[in-house]
């Protein structure tokens, strides 16, 4: 099987907002998440995993702030594993954008 690099991007986040949703039958590495502060005020964001298999949900960050114009690397160096239908998710308190860099198709 080959081995898809991927962006996922959602700009405007406020509410609990699907960044990526690993595919059926392929696991998925988060190699980095970026989120971005786009409004003129600091904001807080959070970050989690729903691990659909086990039915669980599990914060990478939570209300992590974030001060205008400024990002913040949730994931960077350290990988994060997404099985088949696991999801990746993002809140925020204010507008912000992200970005999470993927590679996708990883099963043997």
């Amino acid at each position: 099987m080959a081995n898809d690099f991927k962006n996922a991007q959602s700009v405007g986040v406020t509410t609990v907002t699907t960044v990526y949703a690993a595919p059926a039958a392929k696991t998925s590495i988060v190699l980095e998440l970026d989120i971005a502060n786009t409004t003129a005020s600091a904001v807080t964001a959070s970050a989690e995993v729903v691990d659909t298999s086990a039915s669980t949900d599990a914060y990478i960050i939570k209300d992590a702030p974030i001060p205008v114009g400024s990002a913040l690397q949730v994931v960077a160096g350290q990988k994060i594993i997404l099985e088949a239908t696991d999801v990746l998710r993002v809140t925020a308190s204010g507008a912000v954008d992200v970005i999470c860099s993927i590679l996708e198709d990883v099963n043997s």
